[in-house]
């Protein structure tokens, strides 16, 4: 294996250029099937269904729907908001489809439906069927149970490659409720395509990357337009699912680390997919292995180890299915070999890591530091990690990016519990946007100065604010477990 530094950034621009096309035939072809969904729907509500207009309508539907599915194996179309998406891929209307979308968006409304599945052996027939009945139930003068209703009545049809599920009531949501509602959605996106891939390793199958490119772009958007709604769900962890949920979150780590030493955003798709992928070397560590609660023994920990060089081996393998970004392999192998190169694996001659290697080995280490797990009753604080990360030469960490973590994340990271002068007890909920205050967060304060609970969402307090006095109004007095009670006033807020 060689370092990042011989390789040539016209693969890294290539790999970026590959993105930013599917993002783009997801646009175009998203837009396609909309206006051809519209359009049948218009020829369905004019003329009845044996006209040849209604007929063409039809067919090109079918194509725009084949065109789709043929690239990218199945189709969900979301409503969020009065935003619509294909595949996780926002739709951007222009004037001259404006009015399409919104009529579409209109009758979905109508329905409350909140998706669209089309499964990849969709029939003309369960088209017709399905638009005809939109339209005839819409005129309905009783609005309950339409979408219920509807339902039922394509089971009856057989109607099996399409299928509706109701909105989830992102549509009452103001902006920031609705990042929160988008950001879940893309992380529990992430964690399915890691479990996808991680179980298809385990089991031999040929993993495609497709889903997995999409899913990081989702995470890359979704940290440049909203960073804190998404670091903030990495604190909600739940340990029978680590393998997945670790990967997600550090790979939401390293892009929002990324973004801080100014990567563009072509570099934070390939490292997006570098972090997310980082740990498919353990689909080849026995499963008793990895679940063992228990210390384990010398032959045990010699298998945990070879996983980052069965990571390179499996991504170098699936290059014959799907075009796999060089970094991917060599973050895979390199994440646990240290900057003084004393982790594992061991090289056998000097080298310099990758910078792709050493910011996610960082969020790697923060990560699983914080996060409790099945050996593991009670994580180390996020503030104890930090300072233990900086301080401690043995850990191997390069100094500028934990330096880069301890900005991102603020001395107290997301998901802290603290106590504070005041006596309230609350919840860490984000950096301070000013630099100079990182000691100073917002807070969700969870419990008041009485000891009741505070209803969620909680009351939200800048550490920063000062009283009349000039002093500050509150300070944290000390870094707390979160007991159970705590674990569930934060997911609830």
């Amino acid at each position: 294996m060689t370092n990042d530094a011989t390789h040539p950034t016209g693969a890294v621009d290539a790999g970026a250029g590959r993105q930013e096309s599917d993002e783009g035939f997801l646009r175009h072809g998203g837009r396609e099937l909309l206006l051809s969904l519209y359009a049948a729907l218009r020829s369905l509500k004019l003329y009845p269904v044996e006209n040849e207009t209604v007929q063409r309508a039809l067919d090109e539907l079918m194509i725009s729907t084949r065109k789709l599915l043929d690239a990218e194996g199945e189709i969900e179309v979301r409503m969020a908001g009065d935003f619509m998406f294909v595949n996780s891929t926002r739709l951007r209307l222009e004037l001259d489809n404006y009015a399409s979308f919104s009529q579409i968006l209109s009758l979905f409304r109508t329905f409350d439906i909140g998706t669209l599945q089309i499964g990849p052996e969709v029939e003309r027939r369960e088209w017709q069927v399905f638009l005809s009945l939109l339209l005839s139930l819409s005129t309905r003068q009783d609005p309950e149970d339409l979408l219920a209703d509807l339902q039922e009545r394509l089971a009856r049809a057989a109607v099996k490659n399409l299928v509706v599920e109701p909105r989830s009531g992102t549509h009452d949501l103001d902006d920031q409720e609705l990042a929160l509602e988008l950001a879940k959605r893309t992380y529990s996106q992430g964690v399915a395509v890691t479990k996808e891939v991680v179980n298809g390793v385990r089991l031999g199958r040929a993993a495609s990357l497709k889903k997995v490119k999409r899913a990081v772009q989702n995470i890359v958007d979704q940290v440049l337009n909203n960073e804190t709604s998404l670091i903030g769900l990495t604190t909600l962890r739940d340990y029978d699912e680590y393998t997945f949920t670790h990967s997600v979150n550090v790979c939401i780590f390293s892009i929002a680390l990324g973004k801080k030493i100014g990567l563009t955003k072509q570099q934070l798709y390939d490292l997006g997919l570098a972090a997310l992928l980082h740990d498919v070397g353990k689909a080849r560590v026995p499963i008793e292995v990895m679940n063992k609660t228990t210390s384990l023994d010398e032959d045990e920990w010699r298998i945990i180890q070879e996983h980052p060089w069965a990571g390179a081996l499996v991504l170098f393998s699936l290059r014959g299915y799907d075009e796999t970004p060089y970094r991917a392999i060599l973050v895979a192998y390199e994440h646990h070999m240290k900057i003084d190169l004393t982790g594992y694996p061991r090289s056998r001659r000097p080298r310099e890591l990758g910078i792709f290697s050493k910011l996610v080995a960082v969020a790697d280490g923060f990560d699983a530091a914080t996060t409790r797990r099945s050996y593991q009753t009670i994580p180390i604080q996020p503030d104890e990690v930090l300072r233990e990360m900086w301080e401690n030469p043995r850990r191997g960490y390069d100094k500028v990016m934990v330096k880069a973590l301890i900005n991102l994340m603020g001395v107290y990271p997301v998901g802290t519990c603290v106590i504070l002068d005041t006596l309230e007890v609350a919840i860490v909920a984000q950096a301070n946007p000013d630099a100079s205050q990182l000691n100073r967060p917002l807070l969700k304060v969870v419990i008041n100065r009485d000891g009741g609970a505070v209803p969620p969402p909680g009351d939200t307090v800048d550490l920063s604010e000062r009283d009349g006095s000039g002093n500050f109004a509150r300070s944290i007095v000390q870094v707390t477990n979160r007991s159970e009670e705590h674990t569930s006033e934060l997911q609830s807020h």
